[in-house]
């Protein structure tokens, strides 16, 4: 079965899982202790993008959160309380 590749373009809320599954696949490589200095500075260069691009998709998907909620005043919007989930 073939994997789709997110497009370049793509809003970062659709590819945070990809962004995230090949973050966790590269700490598992750096945990090997396997990787040259070389290989881990690239690799840690390579992590800390997608870990902006995660960051930046849960910060979008956020916001649509509170727009959904409120659209005339999305600051209003509480946290989510994982008691009530």
């Amino acid at each position: 079965m073939a994997r789709k590749t997110p497009e370049k373009d793509a809003s970062p809320v659709a590819n945070f899982e990809h962004s995230l599954e090949e973050l966790e696949q590269l700490v598992e490589r750096m945990e090997t202790g396997e990787l040259s200095l070389e290989e881990s500075l690239a690799a840690y260069e390579r992590g800390v993008g997608l870990y902006r691009t995660c960051h930046q998709a849960l910060e979008e998907a956020e916001l649509r959160v509170r727009l959904l909620s409120d659209p005339q005043d999305p600051a209003s919007a509480e946290p989510f309380d994982e008691a009530d989930a």
